[in-house]
């Protein structure tokens, strides 16, 4: 077991850097720990245990600005925001009980650096579009601080951009600042039921290219369906939502109905289902209760069928999230946990694939994060080396030897 420095403050995150650098250890930056497992196996010397770290220290909703110490509990921020009638609108996902943990475990800083966005995206950005500012530590033992509290702000390098998914590979961040929006007044889901991979892509594509401003597009095949949708019945699902006020809402999805009627008689669902069905989605909930592996694969929406069928072929399941751009697939255990079907499908097709979940010796044999090619790896080595050139902060997370 690694032992654990506990830093009180950001100072203290400074000194123990510093101390590591002298000492010749490397450190693994973690918050609540709750995405510990995404990624290679730790192979470092000390935990830097960033969870002290934590408290609001700036909220103004007027102008829809929130700072926070790294270390904030993310289900704190989402409380604070909602008293207010605001929303973090990337939609965090909370992978909790998908990585055998509980719901509400994550922290404000580990959402970002892991850049977490949920269905929404496909509206609002990701996670690293509503970043604004951050104050952190350098493998150099160095403060450094980069954005501002405003939401229009153009000084300096834009650092959030790149501290955003680097896993806790270029630093550890101390304090950030987020964007805030106003929370929808209500929303409302038209489902589908019955449409193949393919037919539902299109449906997909076709509400997106819509007026309707649709929130979330996902659709859910059969095998997935059941435990989530609404509709039962053991019927393939397709899934739009709406937000906004009331007669907006009713209006766009009047609209939307008769888009999509073509694909069968559209079904609408009133904003308490649509909400447990969209929190479903976003956690990874069909596939928290198995121990298969899992992986996040980011492609084409009209190609998502053609991994998917890759998949099905090899035993596997999956949803598709993001209009098609995002799927999320589970496949029988294997040596590899599947990556002899996920890597070759995602390289003819075009994206990235992520193992989110497998055994620590899986996930220490073959490649967990998209593989570089050679440029883009000489690119990630020579940022890895400006931040932290002696190789500290999670050496090994995301690519051996990084």
């Amino acid at each position: 077991m690694t032992d654990t420095l506990k830093p009180r403050d950001a100072k203290d995150v400074e000194d123990a850097v510093v101390w590591a650098l002298g000492e010749g250890k490397t450190l693994e930056v973690a918050g609540q720990g709750s995405k510990r497992v995404i990624g290679r196996p730790s192979q470092s010397d000390l935990t830097l245990d960033l969870s002290v770290l934590s408290g609001i220290t700036l909220y103004e909703p007027e102008e829809l600005v929130l700072s926070a110490r790294a270390g904030t509990p993310i289900a704190e921020i989402e409380r604070l925001v909602a008293d207010n009638g605001q929303e973090l609108a990337f939609e965090p996902a909370d992978y909790g009980p998908l990585l055998g943990g509980a719901l509400g475990g994550g922290t404000i800083g580990g959402v970002l650096s892991t850049n977490l966005s949920g269905p929404r995206r496909i509206k609002s950005g990701a996670a690293r579009d509503h970043f604004l500012g951050v104050s952190a530590v350098s493998g150099r033992g160095e403060t450094f601080r980069s954005g501002g509290r405003v939401v229009k702000n153009v000084t300096g390098y834009d650092l959030c951009k790149l501290m955003a998914g680097s896993w806790g590979t270029l630093g550890a961040m101390t304090e950030v600042t987020i964007k805030t929006l106003p929370r929808a007044e209500t929303e409302a889901t038209i489902l589908l039921t019955g449409l193949d991979d393919r037919r539902a892509a299109q449906a997909m594509a076709d509400a997106m290219g819509s007026s309707c401003d649709v929130s979330g597009a996902a659709h859910l095949p059969a095998m997935v369906a059941g435990s989530v949708a609404p509709s039962g019945g053991g019927k393939a699902a397709t899934v739009f939502r709406l937000e906004g006020v009331a007669p907006s809402v009713a209006h766009r999805a009047t609209v939307l109905a008769g888009l999509l009627k073509s694909n069968g008689v559209p079904e609408q669902c009133e904003a308490e289902t649509s909400r447990a069905l969209w929190r479903a989605i976003r956690n990874v909930a069909p596939f928290a209760n198995d121990n298969r592996p899992v992986w996040r694969v980011s492609t084409a929406p009209m190609q998502g069928p053609v991994i998917a069928g890759a998949a099905a072929a090899a035993g596997g399941t999956c949803y598709f999230d993001w209009a098609g751009g995002l799927l999320w697939i589970a496949l029988p255990p294997s040596d590899d946990a599947g990556s002899s079907v996920i890597r070759p499908a995602v390289a003819g097709c075009g994206g990235h694939a992520t193992l989110i979940r497998a055994p620590a010796a899986i996930r220490a044999a073959v490649a967990v994060f998209e593989p570089q090619d050679a440029g883009v790896a000489a690119l990630t080595r020579r940022v890895k080396d400006s931040f932290d050139p002696k190789g500290i902060f999670n050496p090994g997370r995301m690519w051996a030897g990084i």
